[in-house]
């Protein structure tokens, strides 16, 4: 492969990294509603009957450039990954901010940079809030596992108020894998816990570090454990044993901004 090739590769994988699929009638059209995304092609079933919100869906996704494409069932559930729930329509969004967090590791910079990964957060709802305050506030990336966690479907989308499309995230096969890496170019690793001794307002401001929230129930996973520099806790008054995994990734993502 010659280096204009590989150049070449590397940016149309750097592209496709930053498409987000959306299925489902509503879901779709919600989102290309939106002024904020950018659409590279929409896909629907040849079995569709004629219906006014795929009118409108079609619209929307020309007039913003996308291609629109046809399929039959099977394939169209290949695109979705949800052939129960995506009513014969998905489309690809680009999500410029979106990318594999190796290409971030190679790319990015930045010094004093904060991450927050999640291990396991399975509810839709709490991810999206997750989501809208990393979009929000000061973390640089949210760092999202591709199994293990909520699907980023119609209920996210709702939850995190249209931010999914802007917020930056890295997409990782193996949470535990990508931690490994970010350990090796010096990012400190710190896992949230109601029971650690140490406090968040211990960790110094310099440096660059990544927040681990566990599962709503179990908390941070014993493999994700290992890889934390430190467990750190949120200081509770009045007796409260812990927050909301939403709520804290809230304050994390404002820890240094106020």
């Amino acid at each position: 492969m010659s280096q204009t090739d590989s150049e070449a590769y590397l940016k149309k994988k750097q592209f496709f990294d930053s498409l987000l699929t959306v299925y489902g009638r509503k879901p779709v059209l919600e989102a290309l509603q939106d002024p904020h995304t950018r659409a590279h092609r929409l896909h629907l079933s040849d079995s569709n009957k004629p219906a006014v919100i795929l009118d409108q869906i079609t619209e929307l996704a020309r007039s913003k450039g996308a291609e629109v494409l046809h399929h039959d069932k099977k394939a169209l559930s290949r695109i979705s990954r949800n052939s129960k729930q995506d009513q014969g329509v998905a489309v690809d969004l680009v999500c410029r901010d979106n990318q594999d967090y190796q290409t971030f590791l190679e790319q990015n910079q930045e010094q004093n940079v904060e991450l927050i990964a999640l291990d396991r957060i399975t509810n839709p709802q709490n991810l999206g809030m997750i989501i809208r305050s990393v979009c929000a506030g000061g973390s640089r990336a949210l760092l999202l596992p591709e199994k293990g966690c909520a699907r980023l479907d119609a209920l996210v989308i709702k939850a995190s108020a249209g931010t999914l499309f802007r917020t930056p995230i890295l997409r990782c096969k193996s949470l535990s894998a990508a931690l490994q890496d970010f350990r090796q170019r010096d990012y400190d690793i710190y896992g949230l816990s109601s029971h650690a001794d140490a406090g968040l307002q211990q960790i110094p401001p310099a440096g660059n570090k990544i927040f681990v929230l566990g599962n709503e129930t179990d908390g941070v996973s014993k493999e994700v454990e290992t890889l934390c520099n430190k467990m750190v806790s949120i200081p509770m008054n009045n007796g409260v044993e812990s927050l909301n995994v939403a709520v804290t990734a809230s304050l994390l993502a404002y820890r240094n901004l106020l």
